[in-house]
């Protein structure tokens, strides 16, 4: 039931469990059903020739290496790839500056990549790429210089994850899981150096601790637009998120009335 569930938020299957356009897509990808939806969504946003990276860097094993003993030098190496809005953004800085170096395996090794992981998303991207345009999935870009080129990026994301979405509780150093209301903290290999009110997440990791893993931030405005089925309020459950929806919803009513 939760994976029919799943399936009928993302729009793949009706409500009678019939599969749509859009499942139908989705089901050509040899992906997981976010991350099919993410890329069948992406050309809405131009940016679908971004998005097949980052869902073929989410397909491979780690690319970042951390040796015990070079741990600084490793972090300091990956933290002049990180973004500032979150992990997704930093993969896809990595795959972009790999293949700027011309996929040098001795580059990789100095910027303590795993070379082997970043051939393989190159890979599974070429792969992804001809479904896509067999099913005529447009590869479009945001021009970079434009402001909305990594926003656009994030929105095309959160159309496959908005419902693995974490809202900053009241402490302001922990999140909430927005429907399950699990507390949970940031992983420590995040590149998030803030706590941004709204976050979703690739990976759900249970420990001595809840963490959230591959983790950016996403504004509540597009959870509303983008999951509006899975955010009615009416089902929603009392929680900081829920109130921080409805203040979203009574804001944008009050924009609308002033336009009328």
């Amino acid at each position: 039931m939760r994976a029919l569930e799943l399936l009928n938020y993302l729009g793949a299957i009706d409500d009678e469990g019939e599969l749509t356009d859009v499942g139908a897509a989705m089901a050509e990808l040899p992906l997981d059903p976010q991350l099919a939806k993410m890329i069948v969504a992406s050309p809405t946003f131009r940016c679908s020739n971004e998005i097949l990276s980052v869902a073929a860097m989410l397909s491979v094993p780690q690319v970042f290496l951390r040796p015990r003993e070079a741990a600084r030098a490793a972090d300091e190496a990956k933290a002049a790839f990180s973004h500032v809005d979150g992990d997704h953004l930093t993969l896809l800085n990595v795959y972009h500056a790999w293949k700027a170096a011309g996929e040098d395996a001795k580059w990789a090794y100095d910027h303590f990549l795993n070379q082997r992981s970043l051939k393989s998303a190159d890979s599974v991207r070429s792969q992804l790429a001809r479904v896509a345009q067999r099913l005529g999935v447009r590869l479009v870009s945001t021009p970079f210089e434009d402001r909305d080129y990594y926003p656009n990026i994030r929105r095309a994301i959160a159309s496959g994850y908005f419902m693995q979405v974490a809202h900053l509780d009241g402490t302001g150093k922990s999140y909430v899981t927005v429907k399950d209301l699990q507390a949970v903290h940031l992983h420590p290999s995040c590149a998030l150096d803030r706590r941004p009110e709204w976050v979703l997440y690739h990976e759900f990791v249970l420990t001595s601790r809840n963490y959230i893993r591959t983790v950016s931030e996403v504004d509540g405005e597009w959870l509303l637009e983008l999951g509006a089925h899975y955010y009615d309020l009416a089902n929603f459950p009392n929680s900081d998120a829920r109130r921080a929806l409805e203040r979203l919803v009574a804001r944008r009513a009050g924009g609308a009335g002033r336009r009328r």
